[in-house]
């Protein structure tokens, strides 16, 4: 049984747009959910969003490394999970990136029926939500620019 959530997406624009976008309160409460992010090494924050059995709606978060504009890794604990997540960018030319999310730690029978859940969450978010956050202030995008792959 996979143990991780890999999604990848490229979006037609530079990397440190990207990276704004990932580093913004006022951003990822756009894209993700409302926080009280601070892109701060060893910044505790809170995700909100709507409880669930087993899950309080509270995800509470680390900010464990910054490595400005290509990797950042958060811990990411909330209802049966304690995990980590990195975001991994990459120029991918001068108005393109490559963002790669990774998501482990997913231990115990709990922690996989979570991870089974939000499999299905993270390519919307990092291939939908977070693209259409990019363009909104942006010309439109071509057809096809933006494209999010889970990993098998």
């Amino acid at each position: 049984m996979k143990a991780d959530i890999e999604v990848t997406a490229k979006y037609p624009h530079p990397i440190e747009r990207v990276w704004a976008a990932l580093t913004s309160a006022e951003a990822l409460a756009v894209w993700l959910m409302p926080n009280d992010f601070a892109a701060e090494v060893g910044h505790a924050f809170t995700f909100r969003t709507k409880p669930a059995p087993g899950f309080d709606g509270v995800v509470r978060c680390q900010v464990l490394e910054l490595d400005p504009p290509a990797r950042m890794v958060w811990s990411w604990a909330g209802g049966k999970i304690d995990t980590t997540v990195t975001f991994t960018l990459t120029a991918t030319g001068a108005a393109r990136t490559r963002l790669r999310m990774h998501q482990v730690g997913f231990h115990g029978l709990g922690a996989q029926l979570a991870r089974k859940a939000m499999s299905g969450g993270w390519p919307r978010i990092i291939g939908e939500r977070l693209a259409g956050y990019l363009d909104s202030n942006d010309q439109p995008a071509q057809e096809g620019d933006c494209h999010a792959s889970q990993q098998p």
